[in-house]
């Protein structure tokens, strides 16, 4: 189970781009990844296609791992937990309290 969703804002804690934060655009629960917008660019050649005519070199976002990220709570980053509210599972801030969703 990870704590991490789509949508989220993260910080990257670990890495080459330690430090900086973006959306998480993607989750693989299998290999516990995540993509973010604006994190871990590579450059990616590519053949000439019908959606790519001209094809060469691209810059894309690749996935990071999960463990590297820590999700930001007002503009802080934190651990999250679960906890039972109402018989529903939700997520939590560990150092508030607050729930996150």
């Amino acid at each position: 189970m990870m704590k991490i969703k789509k949508g989220d804002t993260v910080r990257v804690i670990a890495g080459k781009d330690v430090g900086a934060e973006g959306k998480v655009l993607a989750v693989d629960h299998k290999k516990r990844k995540v993509l973010v917008e604006g994190i871990n660019i590579v450059r990616k050649h590519t053949k000439p296609s019908v959606a790519n005519q001209n094809g060469g070199i691209v810059e894309k976002e690749a996935y990071i791992d999960a463990s590297n990220v820590m999700y930001v709570h007002k503009g802080k980053p934190t651990r999250l937990g679960f906890k039972i509210v109402d018989d529903k599972k939700v997520r939590y801030d560990k150092k508030t309290g607050d729930v996150v969703d």
